[in-house]
């Protein structure tokens, strides 16, 4: 956590804007590119949260992630395009979670994809800090790491 406390220190000194985005990031594919690379393009850095193996486990099951929160963050880092990543709370699945991550980093924009749930009470919290959610990408129903790692189980990959 100190990683993301100086690194929003630097932010605030710079006056620079910031574009959060959350999210699990197992298995890479074309759209979670394409996601970052537009959710990039809105603010001049990026920050990245990465839920927890444990949160994980929890909303998608046993068996998930596939990469664990150390791998998954080096792989987000070798695309080069979140200018910090970190570990999202284990406790965060309630409003006053997300107002509280949400008051520590100060975002300008909360980045989403189309499906992205809670849309409506993301962008209320966000507006209590002078924020905006923004949907920066559309869905692509062929492409999710879920799909992916059934096919990999399947042996048609």
């Amino acid at each position: 956590m100190q990683e993301l406390t100086s690194f929003l220190a630097r932010r605030q000194q710079d006056k620079q804007t910031l574009t959060l985005v959350t999210g699990v990031f197992d298995v890479l594919h074309q759209e979670h590119r394409l996601f970052l690379e537009k959710a990039k393009e809105t603010a001049d850095l990026l920050l990245v949260g990465l839920e927890s193996d444990a949160r994980v486990r929890r909303m998608k099951g046993e068996g998930r992630p596939t990469h664990d929160v150390v791998t998954r963050i080096t792989n987000l880092r070798a695309w080069d395009l979140a200018d910090e990543i970190f570990v999202l709370p284990e406790q965060f699945n309630k409003p006053e979670h997300h107002r509280q991550l949400i008051r520590q980093i100060r975002p300008d924009f909360l980045a989403v994809s189309s499906h992205t749930a809670h849309q409506r009470e993301k962008a209320q919290i966000l507006a209590e800090f002078g924020a905006k959610l923004l949907v920066v990408h559309e869905f692509n129903p062929a492409f999710s790491s879920t799909k992916i790692i059934s096919s990999q189980k399947k042996g048609n990959l």
